[in-house]
């Protein structure tokens, strides 16, 4: 069975920090991040229909930034975790994307959104997840964000 650890920008490692601190040697795990396509679909939609067809479409560089940046996250996630660790990049809405991967999965592990504690401290699709996932979910604390580019040691 696999530990799912849903990777966003703000909270890649404490959530990593987790799974290799409470995962047991060996254990399989996935390290999936979640490109939202709203603003990619947004951006492709200005240029259909607003700026037209003269000019290079916005949504293919905004495309290739984003799968670039979540290629960044993944790469400096799995260093972090310091084992063997499947990488999933995945598109559309989050929530939708995480409850889908989850499915089978032995535990999936998320953060909290913010320091601030009560119900604010989870977003629309953090909520979502947690009410939806079919497995255990781990919520934790998200703690300092280290640069993608340089992970601890």
């Amino acid at each position: 069975m696999t530990v799912l650890v849903w990777i966003t920008e703000d909270s890649w490692a404490a959530c990593v920090d987790a799974v290799h601190a409470l995962a047991p040697a060996g254990q399989d795990v996935t390290l999936l991040h979640v490109t939202d396509t709203a603003a990619l679909e947004a951006a492709h939609g200005a240029f259909t229909s607003l700026l037209g067809r003269s000019r290079a479409d916005p949504g293919m560089q905004l495309e290739a930034m984003a799968r670039e940046a979540a290629e960044r996250v993944l790469t400096a996630a799995a260093e972090r975790l310091g084992q063997p660790a499947r990488r999933l990049q995945l598109r559309g809405r989050p929530e939708h994307q995480v409850v889908e991967a989850a499915r089978g999965a032995a535990l999936l592990v998320l953060a909290r959104e913010g320091a601030a504690a009560g119900p604010k401290s989870l977003g629309k699709a953090a909520r979502f997840v947690v009410d939806h996932a079919a497995c255990p979910v781990l919520l934790i604390w998200p703690g300092p964000v280290p640069s993608a580019h340089h992970p601890p040691e």
